[in-house]
């Protein structure tokens, strides 16, 4: 279970974002934002609004750096190779 200073309000997550509430709920709804719902409302845990501050990595993100890192070493192992000799 998660703490309560773990998680922020939509009106507090908004605060932290410089965005409004009714942004927040688009991102909710849209999925770039988790929440949990609690009754009629929403709470947002930490990591997510960090991760949308861009401060915090996501799967997805962590996902799209490795495959770019193999492609790129795919491509330039050689190149790489020589670079770390100088």
């Amino acid at each position: 279970m998660k703490d309560f200073k773990d998680l922020f309000s939509t009106a507090e997550a908004a605060k932290v974002l410089r965005v409004s509430r009714i942004a927040v709920f688009k991102r909710i709804k849209s999925g770039d934002i988790k929440a949990i719902k609690v009754g009629r409302n929403y709470v947002v845990p930490k990591d997510e609004v960090l991760k949308a501050l861009g401060l915090a990595l996501g799967e997805k993100s962590k996902e799209g750096i490795d495959r770019a890192v193999q492609r790129a070493l795919g491509q330039y192992k050689e190149t790489f190779r020589k670079l770390g000799k100088e």
